[in-house]
């Protein structure tokens, strides 16, 4: 029980730039996916992406925000969910069980994102007349792509800041 009675003390307060920068990349991030899913008619907008806002916008210096892993994150975990659903069928262990390789295979290929681990279910749970092929570009690529561009805007502008961190896992080297 001393463990889980925890320790240490509650992050610092946003500063007003932080808190604008998480109300006005998550706001947009989400207006733009769904003006772009109503004005071609393709679906832009998934569930995950309000989580993955959360994270692009008020952690974004978190390793769980960088580019690759809210990119290569999506696919990941979209590709599981679309060759269990196909492959298996869409019952709940075929969820749960898709659920598991797609967190392994996150960590495995070092690019792991919280709120892609529910693209699995959402797949399972919209079904094959609903998901094709298709999901993993539109709305998984091109919409991950996408607030990842608004996040290079947003995250970058106010206080000195440099986002990402890293890209493809070769960070900054500090200056001595």
């Amino acid at each position: 029980m001393k463990k889980i009675r925890g320790g240490g003390e509650l992050p610092p307060k946003p500063t007003s730039i932080q808190l604008m920068k998480g109300f006005v990349g998550g706001t947009l991030g989400i207006l733009i996916l769904g003006v772009m899913g109503q004005t071609t008619g393709i679906p832009w907008l998934m569930a995950p992406f309000g989580a993955t806002c959360v994270i692009l916008f008020a952690a974004p210096s978190s390793p769980l925000a960088q580019p690759r892993n809210v990119i290569a994150g999506h696919l990941i975990t979209s590709t599981v969910g679309l060759a269990a659903l196909y492959g298996l069928g869409n019952s709940v262990w075929v969820i749960a069980l898709s659920v598991g390789v797609a967190i392994m295979l996150m960590q495995y290929l070092r690019a792991v994102h919280p709120p892609a681990g529910a693209n699995p279910i959402v797949i399972m749970l919209a079904g094959q007349s609903v998901v094709g092929l298709d999901y993993l570009i539109t709305p998984t690529l091109i919409g991950s792509i996408t607030l990842v561009m608004l996040a290079s805007v947003v995250n970058n502008y106010g206080e000195e800041s440099n986002w990402p961190v890293y890209w493809h896992g070769f960070g900054r080297k500090k200056r001595q």
